[in-house]
């Protein structure tokens, strides 16, 4: 296994252009994912002027938004944070599904890392507990993968 080559990211460097699409629904768990997705950038090396967010309505939503971003070009990852919570919506999985096909579209479309910090819970007390609590903050582990993919992206040229 000596030979093998083997190629990934970092988290260090704080390289790239980084926008932050974050759905207004579910603001009262969505906030603490972007506290969580923010520290990150910046505990790695990211700029505030690296950073960009944008507000969309709610996850459902939040394709559209990440589609508009990557269009026009100017960022090298996007970060896509919201919560759908079973509780509240009575179609759930529909929005669910089709935020994360969204999102995935887009990623493929663009050639662009789209890291999914969308919550797809079944109570408040789940999604509050992946949003800052016992479970962590997803927020953080999207942004650990925007910066970990634009590194490895970086490396593949």
């Amino acid at each position: 296994m000596t030979d093998i080559k083997t190629i990934e990211g970092t988290f260090t460097g704080g390289k790239g252009n980084y926008s932050i699409v974050v759905g207004r629904w579910n603001s009262f768990v969505v906030e603490h994912l972007l506290e969580g997705a923010l520290d990150t950038l910046r505990r790695h090396g990211v700029s505030d002027k690296q950073i960009t967010i944008v507000r969309a309505p709610g996850a459902f939503e939040i394709p559209l938004v990440c589609k508009a971003v990557a269009a026009k070009g100017n960022v090298d990852a996007i970060i896509a944070l919201g919560a759908v919570i079973r509780g509240g919506t009575p179609h759930f999985e529909y929005v669910a599904g089709e935020c994360t096909k969204g999102i995935a579209m887009v990623s493929m479309e663009y050639s662009l890392p789209v890291s999914f910090g969308v919550l797809t819970v079944d109570t408040i007390e789940q999604a509050v507990e992946r949003s800052g609590s016992k479970a962590g903050n997803k927020g953080e582990e999207a942004a650990m993968s925007a910066l970990e993919m634009v590194s490895l992206l970086g490396k593949l040229g």
